[in-house]
């Protein structure tokens, strides 16, 4: 829900691609940051880097709109390290 609330925030992605596909856009960033996250990745730059290469091939898959992608990203990420700290601990 914190990714979706992330991409949300957005609104002419809200209007460009519509609430279905930012579900689905939420469903797959979870799902691959998930897999992506070690213990130290919040320490790390290079893994960060990796997450956040991660995230802008996804959103740009779906049509993210290119001139808000970056804040995007910077939302995902920083609400990734909120929620990912319980992930990693369980790799």
């Amino acid at each position: 829900m914190a990714f979706y609330d992330a991409l949300e925030v957005n609104d002419s992605a809200v209007k460009v691609l519509g609430e279905p596909t930012l579900k689905d856009i939420a469903r797959e960033l979870v799902s691959h940051v998930r897999k992506s996250v070690t213990i130290d990745w919040t320490l790390r730059e290079s893994a960060q880097a990796q997450i956040r290469v991660l995230v802008r091939r996804i959103l740009r898959k779906y049509g993210y709109p290119p001139d808000k992608q970056e804040k995007a990203t910077q939302t995902v990420l920083e609400q990734a390290k909120l929620l990912c700290v319980d992930w990693a601990e369980r790799v």
